[in-house]
């Protein structure tokens, strides 16, 4: 390798890890801003002087397992059956529209106003099903619910007494999970998610900058969507985009920390890449949406510097990528001896990776009793976010070229706990696509990096490239692994579907 090549791959691995680094040290950020508004109040709870009418809408896109779930829940709040409408948004094109009909029926019988609402097509996909229902709400508060979610019998009685105060327009709770121990993977992403809502999501609240919806455990006030602007269907990200625009319009968001809404994490490692990359282009597409109107208001800088950091957070997944790639040749430039200096100043990235330990540190130290034992499996969350790297700049990509796509919901099979199994159910993933490839093509390359670091003794550098290894090469084996399982289990659609809906909910 000539000098000069050497030269610029050097720089721009420079450039590259710059990237990471700075979201990486915006975690030091957060827990600065944690440990400083850690005791302060967001908004007061008033006193309702008459309880108003809610609307609660449950958006239903072939999700036969866990829809009966739903309701049942919905139907079990501690709230006058005469201030409750419930709407099951059905977009389905399963047997799952048969088993919520049956469900109406029953629900209808024993005094609830449930309304099954079917348009007739996909248009618009979540945000025009919300959409849709909003215009037949009788409701002042709607409160929405994905359909594995098992909301607490007691969740309008804690959330309707923030809205006293007519700046509120949202009141969102924190995600809970019922299946978190069933795999490492659920328990990776249960450390994922309570980063973002025990840290991000109280910390942005009480430190006064924007938050988000989290498209679900959540209630808005009815004239806040309206006066945002409704529903909108041009991003994958319709709840952080709702979210945006209601706050630049002045409205006032509070996240209860201490309240949870139990939910299910996806079992399968193909159910998690659906919901990655909807989630990672979704929040692109809104960030060319926002950041413009952002940056054109009146808000003060801290927060639009702060926007704009939430708003673009998932551009460092190809940084991440590059930064995998990347690792081997760098390891024949370190052992030339030609940029020890460069290389002993390229070693303060390394206080990044401290920041994120941080971040997610306090986020377990938070809420869990035994966040030792939870802690530990940061390692394994890294790796996962590295695995997912591949898919994720896919997402990243198509959001920056404006390729529109399907919402691909992320579906969920009733796994509770240690419980329950996915391979042998419908919507399960039969096909090996060319990212698992792709990922499975990458653990050989960081292999044979990590070979040739231990050869020339640069053993600094094989920790970080475990990680990549394992990454790449976990992701790789269980896409690959559950898509033939799913062929073996030779599913098919069950003709009677209502006895299998109703066993999950026993």
């Amino acid at each position: 390798m000539s000098p000069r090549v050497e030269d610029a791959l050097l720089v721009f691995y420079i450039v590259v890890l710059s990237f990471p680094f700075i979201f990486g040290t915006n975690g030091f950020l957060m827990i600065y801003y944690y440990f400083k508004y850690r005791d302060r109040q967001v908004a007061q709870k008033g006193e309702l002087k008459e309880l108003p009418v809610v609307t609660i809408q449950l958006p239903v896109y072939n999700e036969l397992y866990v829809v009966n779930r739903v309701v049942d829940s919905i139907c079990s709040l501690d709230y006058p059956k005469d201030k409750i409408e419930i709407q099951v948004l059905d977009d389905s094109t399963d047997e799952t529209s048969a088993i919520i009909a049956q469900k109406v029926i029953e629900k209808s019988g024993q005094g609830f106003d449930i309304k099954h609402i079917r348009r007739g097509s996909r248009q618009g996909y979540k945000a025009g099903a919300l959409k849709y229902g909003l215009a037949q709400a009788k409701g002042e508060y709607v409160a929405i619910f994905d359909a594995d979610f098992i909301p607490r019998v007691d969740f309008l009685k804690r959330t309707l007494p923030y809205f006293t105060d007519e700046k509120i327009g949202l009141v969102q709770t924190r995600w809970e999970h019922i299946n978190s121990d069933y795999s490492l993977l659920t328990r990776a992403q249960a450390i994922a998610l309570d980063g973002h809502f025990v840290i991000e999501q109280q910390v942005r609240n009480k430190a006064g900058f924007f938050i988000n919806f989290n498209g679900t455990a959540g209630i808005w006030r009815r004239s806040c969507i309206e006066d945002a602007g409704n529903w909108e269907a041009d991003t994958l990200a319709e709840d952080l985009d709702l979210s945006y625009r209601a706050q630049l319009k002045g409205w006032q968001f509070v996240f209860m920390k201490e309240y949870t809404s139990p939910a299910e994490l996806p079992a399968d490692i193909n159910g998690l890449r659906s919901q990655q990359f909807r989630w990672t282009k979704g929040a692109i597409e809104a960030s060319k949406k926002l950041l413009p109107r952002v940056w054109k208001s009146k808000l003060p800088l801290r927060v639009k510097i702060h926007s704009t950091v939430h708003l673009s957070a998932s551009m460092v997944y190809p940084f991440v990528l590059l930064i995998g790639i990347l690792q081997v040749p760098i390891v024949f430039i370190k052992h030339s001896g030609h940029y020890d200096a460069t290389f002993i100043m390229m070693s303060g990235f390394i206080f990044a990776f401290f920041g994120s330990f941080m971040f997610y540190l306090y986020s377990q130290k938070d809420v869990y009793k035994d966040w030792r034992r939870r802690i530990y499996l940061f390692p394994v969350f890294m790796a996962g976010s590295m695995g997912l790297s591949v898919n994720n700049t896919k997402a990243v990509i198509e959001g920056l070229l404006n390729k529109k796509s399907e919402f691909v919901r992320t579906p969920k099979y009733g796994v509770t706990g240690k419980q329950g199994s996915w391979a042998d159910k419908k919507y399960t993933q039969k096909k090996i696509n060319w990212v698992s490839i792709t990922e499975f093509a990458l653990a050989l390359y960081c292999l044979a990096g990590i070979v040739m670091s231990i050869v020339y003794l640069e053993i600094a550098a094989v920790p970080f490239q475990m990680l990549y290894f394992t990454g790449f090469g976990t992701i790789s084996y269980l896409s690959i692994r559950e898509a033939v399982l799913a062929k073996k289990a030779a599913v098919r659609v069950v003709p009677n579907a209502q006895p299998v809906a109703e066993q999950i909910v026993k």
